[in-house]
């Protein structure tokens, strides 16, 4: 018993070939001259035994598949089965390269078939043949197929239709759902499918806690199905009797919604579940033509263009989150009965699936995110930079080649960092400054574009932090005014001076070093919260200007860090806090990532609450006040109480937010 197969280094080819490896007889495997690599390099993966499988050069754009006369002579005779699975499974694949492989490709291939006098052609169609209709759709359907203006679901639904038309040869066709990962394995072949919405599932995780509610879609049902009972299916049925002339839809017969699915994946990845889904038909109220009105405004079109492209979702996917077509299987639970093959329930092998893209496939996992790629030959600007956070974001930047220009009042300190880096190899400037100065700052800008010919990254480091209940504050409105004047005003004079040649350039990053507490609204911290705050709104006021000329702004939301800022409150010492290299780190993934905010899960979870239960979360804001009394140097003098287990466990409760 011979077996010709064209698409065997495909992910349902090469499965499919095993499978065949398990029954008697030889198989021919179609293949380009330029793919024989791949070919070997998954034969030796599969296990495969070399001796039977046999490689067949062609080209399936070709007639006869480019096979030359004396091939076909060959192996006229030899073939009883014809699987043919090549084909472009791509949704974003060009119209005219799916036209040529999906349906020349299939009309090649069943001459081939009829050329060698094979006993059954085997087409790998698609449940994309039934379009987008609308309904059930059963294994005995075809005409009926509607919205097919899609070029795969178009070629899809014409190849298989060239099937239908064939005379000289007896046929079957499998229609598989959307293919996904191996059950057992989790092996993926490439990211298409549901794995488009990894990428969103995975950002979700990094910003909210596994067990906070959010809010999805519900969407149509979407058929996924497992390559190895794809593979499994086609071979059993391929050799079983009394089949010839129809047609098997390999799906799931019990569905789940695209909400499900996507809940059913996060849970595989701890991430926060859609608790409450809309369902996307709710939209249909609207006229068409006032959905397509708002949909080709530039802003809505450019903000749809972002989302999509950051999270790797293509456009075409969209249509299919309101997937209308369910699949009757009953042909094929019929024909597999008995076998003990099935689709085995999603949730018993999602985990698996992610585990394999999270490992292998993950876009991040192949761009060249080191700080290195970022910084390496770029002015960059850190103030603050003798100490903290700046001084050891200072030291990461300058090891990754960053020309780093350093800013701080104090001039023996700030120098001996300068000297110390620069003999570490770094390629390091330092230039003091007064930024709550606004000509000191002036001057500091001038000097730095004057030697260093423009700036890159911006990192407003430089701070005053200030611990004091607003009763304690009535008669130190220099409080609020000394704070706004270096945390704003300072950090906000060296934008405007280094912007004008970032503008120019089309390229900048200013990264501005902000508080924990602007999320929390952390009491006691008036002064200090306001100044960052202001910043932030400048900076998200800022991005939707200047986003278009190539400038990013990132605000970290920093919690709180054991610096010599927080050494006055000395109960601080016996609470959680970041070290300045872990908080350098921070600022490294800003650089490197380019987001606009920066804030840890918790941070990101008390501005949620906030918003969405202002009142109970000011009852835990005063609970907190009252539990934390002002320092002894807030009060101006006197001991400092040592900390309560009380205040201990509520700080660690709460971790990294000002108290």
């Amino acid at each position: 018993m011979g077996y010709f197969v064209t698409g065997a280094t495909g992910f349902i080819g090469r499965h499919l070939v095993s499978r065949l490896f398990e029954r008697k007889g030889t198989v021919y495997v179609l293949v380009r001259k330029e793919s024989q690599k791949k070919l070997d390099d998954i034969a030796r993966r599969m296990g495969w035994d070399t001796k039977r499988v046999m490689a067949v050069a062609g080209d399936m754009t070709r007639a006869n598949c480019g096979l030359s006369a004396a091939q076909m002579r060959s192996l006229k005779g030899k073939v009883r089965h014809f699987f043919h699975l090549a084909a472009i499974y791509d949704l974003t694949a060009d119209a005219d390269a799916q036209y040529a492989a999906n349906v020349e490709g299939t009309r090649h291939a069943l001459d081939l078939a009829a050329a060698l006098g094979a006993g059954c052609f085997h087409h790998a169609s698609s449940i994309a043949a039934a379009g987008l209709y609308p309904g059930v759709f059963r294994e005995d359907m075809f005409e009926e197929a509607e919205g097919l203006d899609d070029p795969y679901l178009r070629t899809k639904h014409e190849s298989e239709g060239l099937v239908r038309k064939e005379k000289r040869l007896k046929w079957r066709i499998y229609r598989p759902g959307i293919v996904v990962g191996h059950s057992r394995t989790g092996e993926i072949d490439k990211i298409d499918g549901p794995y488009y919405f990894f990428t969103f599932i995975k950002k979700m995780r990094a910003m909210l806690p596994q067990w906070m509610p959010t809010l999805g879609i519900e969407g149509g049902r979407i058929n996924l199905v497992p390559v190895d009972y794809v593979a499994d299916a086609m071979d059993y049925i391929a050799h079983k009797p009394k089949l010839d002339g129809h047609t098997f839809h390999l799906v799931d017969p019990a569905p789940q919604r695209v909400g499900e699915v996507l809940n059913t994946f996060a849970r595989a990845a701890h991430a926060p579940e859609m608790t409450m889904r809309l369902d996307a038909r709710m939209f249909a109220f609207l006229p068409s033509a006032v959905r397509l009105a708002v949909g080709n405004l530039p802003p809505v079109k450019r903000m749809i263009a972002m989302l999509l492209r950051d999270f790797g979702i293509p456009k075409q996917a969209l249509k299919f989150i309101t997937y209308p077509t369910r699949f009757d299987n009953r042909e094929t639970e019929r024909a597999l009965r008995g076998s003990g093959i099935a689709v085995p329930p999603l949730e018993s092998y999602a985990w698996r699936l992610w585990d394999y893209w999270e490992r292998h496939l993950d876009p991040d996992l192949f761009v060249d995110r080191s700080l290195k790629s970022r910084v390496k030959g770029k002015v960059v600007v850190i103030t603050g930079g003798s100490s903290g956070i700046g001084l050891a974001a200072a030291r990461k930047i300058a090891e990754a080649g960053a020309i780093t220009v350093l800013c701080a009042r104090g001039e023996d300190e700030l120098f001996k960092v300068r000297d110390e880096l620069r003999a570490a190899g770094g390629k390091v400037f330092a230039y003091t400054a007064d930024l709550s100065d606004m000509a000191d700052c002036d001057r500091f800008v001038q000097t730095v574009l004057k030697e260093h010919g423009a700036v890159d990254i911006l990192v407003n480091n430089a701070g005053r932090s200030i611990r004091r209940s607003i009763e304690l504050s009535f008669d130190r409105f220099h409080d609020f005014e000394r704070t706004m004047q270096l945390n704003y005003f300072g950090s906000l004079r060296l934008i405007m001076g280094f912007l004008p040649g970032m503008i120019e350039r089309r390229r900048g990053h200013i990264i501005n070093i902000s508080s924990i507490g602007v999320l929390a609204n952390s009491p006691r911290f008036s002064a200090y919260v306001a100044s960052k705050a202001a910043l932030d709104a400048f900076s998200r006021c800022a991005q939707g200007e200047l986003s278009g000329k190539g400038i990013s702004f990132t605000t970290i939301n920093m919690p709180l860090v054991k610096t010599p800022m927080i050494a006055p409150t000395k109960i601080y010492e016996a609470v959680p806090t970041l070290t300045p290299e872990e908080a350098a780190d921070l600022v490294v993934r800003g650089i490197i990532e380019k987001p606009s905010r920066i804030s840890t899960r918790l941070g990101t979870f008390a501005a949620v609450v906030n918003a969405l239960a202002p009142k109970a979360y000011e009852v835990i804001m005063n609970t907190a006040f009252e539990l934390f009394p002002d320092s002894a140097a807030a009060k101006g003098g006197g001991k400092e109480a040592q900390p309560s287990n009380e205040q201990i466990a509520f700080a660690a409760l709460m971790r990294g937010v000002h108290w």
